[in-house]
């Protein structure tokens, strides 16, 4: 639609969306739909690693006094986990949820 737009010129023609908003868009056509390309128990699989990489990120990013190594490295074990959960593979989420609960132990703040 947007180079149709652009190719007639038109004036009120929305912008190319920039590469967040694309990927974000990505994403939301991808939860509408799973639902109906996967089966339930892998969704639900995939919505307690998400739910689990969602606390454990939160908990950690809380610890006092955290470097800027250890907060990129918290950023981008979540980043990997959320590419994963979005490409719905719930093998490589779940080994990028293990590193951070990994981490999290060594700072304390998980069991």
């Amino acid at each position: 639609m947007h180079e149709e737009a652009h190719r007639a010129e038109l004036p009120w023609a929305p912008s190319d969306p920039r590469p967040h908003e694309a990927d974000a868009q990505a994403r939301d056509y991808a939860k509408d739909a799973l639902p109906q390309v996967l089966r339930r128990g892998r969704r639900d699989r995939l919505g307690t690693i998400e739910l689990f990489l969602w606390s454990t990120g939160r908990r950690l990013r809380t610890v006092p006094d955290l470097d800027t190594a250890t907060l990129q490295d918290i950023a981008y074990i979540t980043a990997r986990a959320g590419m994963a959960l979005d490409l719905a593979h719930p093998v490589a989420a779940q080994r990028e949820l293990d590193r951070l609960k990994a981490m999290a132990r060594r700072y304390g703040v998980e069991d």
